[in-house]
């Protein structure tokens, strides 16, 4: 795992459809990111924030809402994780909504291609964002990052990691899904994608879960999460702008997390959707932060 961590703070909540997550990356930093980070022996630069337009009060007028703002915000994002990564520092994007996932992930793939890596992407989340502007209910972009990065979104958000899709369609593990809708349920049998939704850890466990959603991870693999934190179950995060209950439980979350650090391949990673104006204390920021060291390679015991 690379030893200088670069936490990049994306100040937005252009895609989704409440306002607050924009407040997310600071909310980060009191809840102690950079702290508990060094605490664990890892340098920390912490490049602030980036800089985008702001989210407009008027009505989106598009059936695409805000697109443009969107592009923007991910190529920001894209040329922060680019140099990051360039730099051999592992990005750490603090969000702002989940279309930002867009920008990172793009520059990711193209670097893991570039190395000739094999990328998984883990997508911790509630929803599976494989919605397209044909099929959104709302045309909020927060809910289609999945599917600009596997090549069926908008031209202006394809295309960016050299490839129209930036993953292949088994590239990329859900876990903790458990809100889709028809169009998203149809997408996901036609595309085949790898979903381990709350049934199967219902039924199978975090462990199990996770032994599967990792078996084929190695010494090529450019491991990277994608955090959403209304994965969480709202009664352990409740600051998030579209919380889902029956979610995983904060000891499954830690299951997770410790058995992704148990790999030794993370490789990048985005906390995103974390929504200050929606949380109580600081809360939901405070257990990321937590999760998040988990993920960092806090174990009770030596494994």
């Amino acid at each position: 795992m690379t030893a200088t961590l670069q936490l990049i703070g994306a100040p937005t909540d252009i895609g989704a459809s409440t306002r607050g997550a924009g407040m997310g990356p600071d909310a980060l930093r009191v809840a102690g990111i950079a702290q508990m980070l060094a605490r664990l022996g890892f340098e920390v630069i912490d490049q602030g924030n980036l800089s985008g337009p702001a989210t407009p009060w008027i009505a989106p007028t598009t059936e695409l809402h805000h697109l443009d703002e969107v592009v923007a915000w991910n190529r920001a994002v894209y040329d922060a994780v680019n140099a990051a990564l360039t730099a051999s520092h592992l990005p750490i994007l603090l969000g702002g909504d989940h279309s930002i996932a867009v920008g990172s992930i793009s520059a990711i793939a193209w670097h893991a291609r570039r190395r000739g890596k094999k990328l998984r992407v883990l997508w911790l989340d509630a929803h599976s964002d494989v919605n397209t502007e044909t099929t959104s209910p709302s045309g909020n972009l927060h809910g289609m990052p999945v599917s600009c990065l596997l090549g069926h979104g908008p031209d202006a958000l394809t295309g960016w990691s050299g490839e129209r899709a930036a993953l292949e369609h088994d590239a990329i593990r859900f876990i903790g899904i458990r809100s889709v809708d028809a169009h998203e349920k149809a997408a996901i049998r036609t595309m085949g994608l790898n979903v381990f939704d709350m049934r199967h850890i219902d039924e199978h466990g975090m462990r199990t879960t996770m032994v599967e959603a990792l078996q084929d991870v190695d010494e090529d693999t450019h491991l990277h999460v994608s955090f959403d934190l209304d994965c969480l179950d709202p009664d352990y995060a409740p600051g998030v702008g579209t919380g889902v209950r029956g979610g995983p439980t904060w000891r499954e979350m830690q299951l997770c997390m410790e058995m992704i650090a148990d790999t030794g391949r993370l490789s990048s990673l985005d906390v995103v959707e974390l929504n200050p104006a929606l949380d109580v204390r600081n809360r939901t920021a405070e257990v990321a932060v937590e999760l998040i060291e988990s993920l960092f390679g806090k174990s009770t015991l030596s494994r």
